[in-house]
């Protein structure tokens, strides 16, 4: 009998791993390397010296993507020059949503001359492995001793459409935290946005 409640918390415990859909907050981050609209690969060991990131899954069709399209541009003038780099990524499969092929996303890239990296995720396995659900849908993560940590999760600001009436910056906050040595005071929000358009889901 013992032995039978052993087997059944084992099994339990392997459950709740398998069911597990990507990172939460104080979660490692595993590594990636995916093509950039510039055809180059990119994975977040070239940045030696950052601090951190500033990971946004993003796309070229959603309308709310759009309207955070000039924030998202603020955050990658404003922060990698102080160690949290911005990286977009496209989870979006174009057999469901034609406007987020990889041509497209060149052709948007160059449109809103982006100074960051837009990665395109071909295989959706990177999307899968942060659980990201929407776009736009950020991930700051701390570069720690052990390695990268997801230190916040959640939407960009608190109003989705018009930037000037956002009362609460949750990504700005949470990097200056993480600047200032500090905890990240608010770690996790919703993110508002399209749902991610994913192959076999």
């Amino acid at each position: 009998m013992k032995l039978l409640f052993s087997w059944l918390v084992i099994g339990l415990i392997s459950l709740s791993f398998t069911f597990k859909k990507g990172y939460d907050v104080g979660d490692l981050v595993t590594d990636f390397k995916l093509k950039n609209v510039d055809g180059k690969l990119v994975s977040l060991a070239d940045y030696q010296n950052a601090k951190g990131f500033i990971i946004i899954f993003d796309c070229n069709t959603c309308p709310v993507s759009k309207a955070y399209n000039a924030r998202i541009l603020a955050l990658g003038k404003k922060y990698p020059e102080l160690g949290f780099p911005v990286i977009l990524i496209n989870p979006n499969s174009p057999e469901l949503s034609e406007g987020d092929s990889y041509p497209a996303m060149v052709k948007y890239a160059k449109e809103k001359k982006y100074p960051f990296p837009y990665l395109y995720d071909e295989s959706q396995e990177t999307i899968r492995q942060f659980g990201a659900t929407n776009t736009p849908h950020v991930f700051v993560l701390n570069k720690t001793s052990e390695g990268l940590r997801v230190a916040y999760i959640g939407a960009i600001d608190d109003n989705t459409r018009n930037a000037s009436k956002a009362s609460s910056h949750f990504v700005e906050d949470a990097v200056n935290d993480l600047l200032a040595g500090r905890e990240v005071t608010t770690p996790k929000t919703k993110a508002i946005g399209c749902s991610v358009k994913l192959k076999n889901s």
